[in-house]
């Protein structure tokens, strides 16, 4: 039996901390202790899911899972299945153990719906139970729509990458979708965890300055989950996904964040956060799908670039 629809979590005190920085609040933290009927029958729709895990050292990791539609069902309202492991060569693999934090995002990028979890593995086998702690949905906002179609690829060797290369930078410079993962800080526990967070806006709207990458933060759902956890805890996952070729650029950094908004700001940003880039992984041909581009969102085609 579900818990009751109005039972609601509270933002976390880093959450609130970042609401008061920009000016803004949520009218409440719509995040549920559980996952309502609507969360529980998005899942299966779905042929990847994007998650956050954390590293031996505690820093947070951005990465995909993937499988047909249907690897991912819930078979009660606190329980999550995905019933496939991290791919050879992931670097977020150590993180997926029993009794460890993870974030799932649900995002469907051919309808902009997207669902977010938070919770800890309860057991590994030859897929992942996830004992939920957290649901909740997200806006559409500044997400470009593309339909997969499997397309078997040839996947490469990981590389390891001590700092960006021409390849990641030219990655990063076209991007109009990235990934971001965070974790609430030490001492946050039933209201806080795992988080990874959709990033959209036009190509170029990462502006890339040797190993520090400036990202322009738009207006979003105010519930501030991202920046909240990287006031606390300012490290940080990313990921980049080739949609053309597969190949996706896993990044970890320290982030900093300008709550101002400068003259020279990309149209359309409230602030903007600086990543540095620490160490990163590029694996060649990893996602087993090809991408048919729909369109861009509306909120993006009202935003600027970093060109």
């Amino acid at each position: 039996m579900s818990p009751p629809d109005g039972a609601f979590l509270s933002f976390h005190e880093d959450e609130r901390r970042a609401q008061e920085l920009a000016g803004q609040s949520a009218e409440r933290a719509a995040i549920r202790p559980f996952m309502p009927e609507q969360h529980r029958g998005f899942f299966p729709l779905l042929p990847y899911l994007f998650t956050a895990t954390l590293d031996t050292a505690g820093a947070p990791v951005a990465s995909m899972l993937w499988r047909s539609a249907g690897f991912v069902h819930s078979p009660d309202p606190v329980t999550l299945r995905i019933d496939a492991l991290p791919a050879a060569g992931d670097p977020a693999a150590p993180g997926f153990a029993t009794g460890q934090p993870i974030g799932p995002l649900g995002l469907d990028l051919t309808t902009r719906r997207r669902n977010r979890a938070n919770g800890r593995i309860a057991a590994i086998d030859d897929g992942i139970t996830v004992a939920v702690e957290q649901s909740f949905g997200n806006c559409a906002k500044y997400i470009q729509t593309r339909r997969p179609a499997p397309h078997l690829r040839s996947t490469g060797a990981t590389e390891t990458l001590s700092s960006l290369d021409a390849a990641a930078r030219r990655l990063i410079e076209s991007a109009d979708t990235f990934f971001v993962a965070s974790r609430s800080r030490a001492g946050i526990e039933s209201d806080g965890g795992l988080d990874v967070s959709h990033r959209g806006g036009r190509p170029g709207f990462v502006a890339v300055d040797g190993d520090m990458l400036v990202v322009p933060d738009f207006s979003g759902n105010r519930f501030f989950n991202t920046l909240g956890n990287l006031l606390g805890d300012p490290r940080a996952g990313l990921l980049f996904v080739d949609f053309p070729t597969g190949d996706l650029l896993q990044l970890q950094g320290t982030v900093t964040i300008d709550w101002n908004v400068s003259d020279t700001a990309v149209a359309g940003a409230q602030r903007s956060w600086r990543v540095a880039v620490e160490r990163g992984w590029r694996r060649s041909g990893a996602l087993p799908f090809a991408w048919a581009f729909g369109d861009c969102a509306p909120t993006t085609l009202a935003t600027g670039t970093n060109r």
